[in-house]
């Protein structure tokens, strides 16, 4: 079953640091989301591979909405 990753805050994609496929370690930063004139390093949950990514770059996000799919 896929874990998700989702965005603690409202905010704007500003860069993703993994692809589709890639390995990724417990606390690995995924993401870069831009809030309150601050970036957020969003980090993996656990460990395993992104199934899929659901936002892209520049990409306006809400609180608790999916990033990534984690397997």
């Amino acid at each position: 079953m896929a874990k998700e990753i989702t965005a603690p805050m409202p905010g704007k994609v500003i860069d993703i640091l993994v692809k589709e496929g890639e390995e990724v370690l417990e606390y690995q930063d995924v993401l870069i989301l831009e809030a309150m004139k601050m970036e957020n390093a969003i980090p993996s949950p656990e460990a395993g591979r992104i199934k899929q990514i659901k936002v892209k770059k520049d990409d306006t996000v809400a609180t608790q909405q999916v990033l990534m799919l984690l397997e």
